[in-house]
């Protein structure tokens, strides 16, 4: 528990939605005060040594930490309200460098596959005419075309055969659109890990399971969560794949293979209703918990600053 009472921002679009509501629950559970602002409607403010943000014409001003729920469509944006807040001296849940980074699939993917975590194969082209070369780059059909903003499972398509491998990333060429394509698991069985990381540590992990006739796991899509128990090397993958990133919160699906656990995405606003009713752990809580402590570690931080000029 903090010191003293905080006052902790969520940037969220939406008051409603399940994480946001149970964030805002377990700051006021611990005696703090909750701001749910939508960044969009934040207005930054950049002048030499003043850096503020303003709220519909209010100056925001005491804020101790910030938790980011910002969504892919919103990146740009919602990163500088963030980044704002770093200029500000507040303590954010996800640094606004490691949500940019994150939401870059192909730089995600570079950046993991540059730290030796295990990936499905995957190839990023320029428009590449070279589609066979592609294809069999991945270990051929079946395999998966990706659109490189997609998220939720949306923009994701598997294709069967190699005819309609050669259809679909032609289709998307010939639109300018930014693609990766990628090798299919067929041992995953639709299914997918996702561990949930807070600072440093998994606290809660789970299976999603597509419904039948889908390869997509997610929730979102009409998966199903259960309980599981993470091997020593998936957890070891996941803590790896979320630290190379910069994220002390984060999800990490990871693919069950025959070369062993393989990562698939790495999430900076992951959602926690999936989680916490699969676990019935209190994974905001802890996430709370994670913020009170990082804003002391500030607090001493400052203190000892201030202590060392004193005595200079």
């Amino acid at each position: 528990m903090s010191e003293r009472k905080l006052k902790i921002v969520i940037l969220s679009r939406n008051k409603k939605l399940y994480s946001t509501s149970r964030l805002v629950e377990s700051i006021e559970a611990r005696g703090h005060e909750a701001l749910v602002l939508d960044h969009l409607k934040c207005d930054i403010v950049i002048e030499k040594d003043k850096p503020s943000i303003y709220y519909y014409g209010e100056d925001i001003q005491g804020v101790d930490a910030v938790i980011p729920r910002i969504g892919a469509s919103v990146t740009f944006y919602g990163a500088a309200v963030v980044r704002q807040f770093e200029m500000m001296k507040v303590v954010t849940a996800v640094e606004s460098q490691s949500l940019v980074r994150s939401r870059d699939k192909l730089r995600s993917l570079q950046i993991l596959a540059r730290a030796g975590v295990g990936l499905p194969k995957t190839v990023f082209t320029n428009y590449s005419r070279e589609v066979q070369t592609i294809i069999e780059s991945v270990g051929g059909a079946p395999l998966i075309v990706k659109l490189l903003e997609g998220t939720q499972g949306y923009g994701v398509v598997l294709a069967p055969t190699k005819k309609a491998a050669e259809s679909i990333i032609e289709a998307f060429h010939s639109m300018k659109t930014r693609i990766i394509v990628q090798e299919f698991i067929q041992e995953a069985k639709g299914a997918d890990l996702r561990a949930f990381i807070v600072d440093g540590k998994v606290v809660g992990a789970m299976r999603r399971q597509g419904k039948e006739g889908e390869f997509r796991s997610n929730l979102h899509q009409g998966g199903k969560g259960e309980l599981v128990k993470l091997s020593k090397e998936q957890r070891v993958m996941a803590l790896t794949a979320a630290r190379v990133m910069g994220l002390s919160v984060a999800g990490v699906d990871l693919l069950e293979s025959e070369r062993g656990p393989l990562v698939l995405e790495v999430n900076s606003s992951p959602g926690l209703e999936g989680i916490e009713k699969t676990t019935k752990k209190d994974i905001a809580g802890r996430i709370i918990n994670y913020i009170e402590k990082k804003v002391l570690k500030e607090q001493k931080r400052k203190g000892n600053r201030r202590n060392v000029g004193s005595n200079a």
